[in-house]
Parts: C-alpha cells; structure tokens; sequence
C-alpha cells in the first residue's frame, strides 16, 4: 500500500493527536485548527477501513489498530526530528574539546580511525584521548567519555550502549599441533590459556539449548588485549578474541579459529560518561557517530 504525501501529515497529526491527549492540544500544539486536526483523523480512519480511537465528550482512547498504528507514526515523527537536528548540526558547526579514555587495543584498532573520520567532519571540535587498560574515574580526571567493556556501576555516571562485539575461540598453529584441536567443551579443561585479567577467566559457551563453563589456567596473564593475542601467536596458549582482533591474524595463518559451531559471549562495549553531559552539542555528535561507525564495522567483520 503506497503512501500519499496527504497521509504522512495525517499520521503526523494522529501522534500528536495521542501524545497531547486530546484534538484541541493537538492543534495548539502543531498550529492548526481543531476541525483541521479532525479531518486529518478521519481521512485516515477512513483510508485504512478501521477506527484508530474511541471518542468521548470528555476522552479518547486507542483501539487496539490504533495503538500499533501509532508506533509507526510516533516513528516517523522521530526520525524527522533526527533529520532536522542531523542538519541544525550541520548549519552550527560544532567546536570545543572532547577529552577521551579507551582500552589501548580497541582504541588503536577501532576508536582512532572512528575519530579520524569523526575530526575530518568536525574540525573545530579537539580531541584528547588517553589509552589506558586502567579504569579511570572519568569525573576526578576530566574525562568527557569513556569506552569501557562493562556495564556501569558508578552512579555518578549515565551509560550507552555503543555496539557489541563478537568474539571467537583462537589458538596458534603451532600449539595446536602440539597440543592438539579441541572439538568440544570437555576437551578444553586439558589446555592452557593465556589469561586477561581485565576480564572473567571463566569461558562460558552455548550450543542450542546447552551452556557450558570452562575454567581458564595458564601460565601466561596480562591486562592488555594486544598482548593477549601476541601470547596466543607466539603458542602459550588458547584465548577468546574479539573478531576484530582476530580476523587479519586468521588471514595470515597465525591463528585457526576453533569450535566454531558453539557461540562465545558477546563484549557489551559502552561509553560512559557525567550525568547531564549530553546536553553537550560535541559530545552528542560523538556517541551518535561511534554507534553508527562501530555498527557499520562489526558488519563488515562478520561478513569476513
């Protein structure tokens, strides 16, 4: 079914018809008359052969068609607003100073060609940032974000999701033609690891209905990524790696992916940051375009 011009304004109306409470608020609020707000409504109740609200003299409510039908309009109205801000954006080019804390591996593989991009847009915004594996207190130390690979627990802070990183079983070839090619979950017990002690040493795995815990042992441990994976290559050791770390070694042959018909845990990765700071035009911009980078990457990694 194509929509007319005439009914995207309908559906327009009709959200704020809902959100306002009543058709009177709604046309004050959009700037048009009652009985033009009333038109709107039924010219759509009409085009969809079915009652959208049930009216009284003194409330409205949805039937149960026009509470799915709202979602989709309250959607459209949404998005326009994002277009419309998208471009005030553009017109009042944004300026001042972002100071940044990142995990030094994901920072140099992926948050540093995001913000290379993200400056070319937004050249008059500076950007500090500080790769560290520590835990900063991004309050105390004048941080205006920071990425982490765990969900908040200061609430001094607000939290958002910025993307999810997937992650597979490794081993180098060499040890695993010493030690042998896990092919299921009790196999792993025998095996060493190289341990990240920035993250749980328990590997926790799902195949259908089934979930298994495997304690990890080695004699290798570190608290950074990059040094994680270069212990894995160098034989030490098997580790879960995120895909983006671990593709461009698979495709050299440094390391073979294993087990590959059970899932691994996802890495939640999130930025945080002082409660109210996204009133800050830049910061905005900032989160807003590391969801849309990072989601565009982790595509382009599961397609390889």
């Amino acid at each position: 079914m194509s929509v007319s011009f005439e009914q995207l304004k309908s559906m327009v109306v009709f959200a704020q018809v809902v959100e306002q409470g009543s058709f009177s608020a709604a046309a004050k609020q959009i700037g048009i008359t009652r009985a033009v707000v009333s038109y709107h409504v039924k010219k759509l109740e009409q085009h969809l052969g079915v009652s959208l609200l049930n009216r009284s003299t003194r409330s409205l409510h949805l039937t149960e068609a026009g509470e799915q039908y709202y979602q989709r309009c309250h959607n459209i109205t949404e998005q326009a607003k994002a277009a419309n801000q998208q471009m005030e954006n553009i017109k009042q080019e944004p300026e001042g100073s972002l100071k940044i804390s990142c995990p030094v591996n994901a920072g140099l593989q992926t948050i540093v060609p995001a913000l290379n991009l993200f400056r070319a847009l937004y050249p008059k915004i500076n950007i500090e940032l500080v790769l560290s594996d520590e835990v900063v207190n991004v309050i105390q130390d004048g941080f205006d974000l920071a990425i982490r690979g765990a969900e908040l627990e200061d609430s001094g802070l607000q939290a958002s999701k910025l993307t999810t990183l997937k992650t597979c079983l490794c081993g180098s070839p060499d040890y695993l033609n010493k030690q042998g090619r896990p092919q299921q979950p009790a196999d792993l017990d025998a095996h060493q690891w190289v341990i990240y002690t920035a993250g749980s040493n328990t590997l926790q795995l799902t195949k259908g209905a089934r979930s298994f815990s495997i304690k990890t042992k080695g004699g290798i441990s570190t608290n950074n990524a990059a040094a994680r994976t270069a212990f894995i290559e160098g034989g030490h050791g098997l580790g879960r790696v995120p895909l983006y770390d671990a593709l461009p070694k698979i495709k050299t042959g440094n390391l073979e992916v294993l087990m590959s018909d059970y899932q691994l845990q996802d890495i939640d990765v999130y930025c945080v940051f002082p409660k109210g700071a996204t009133s800050s035009k830049k910061l905005r911009l900032l989160i807003d375009y590391l969801k849309q980078y990072l989601a565009k990457q982790e595509q382009l990694y599961l397609i390889a």
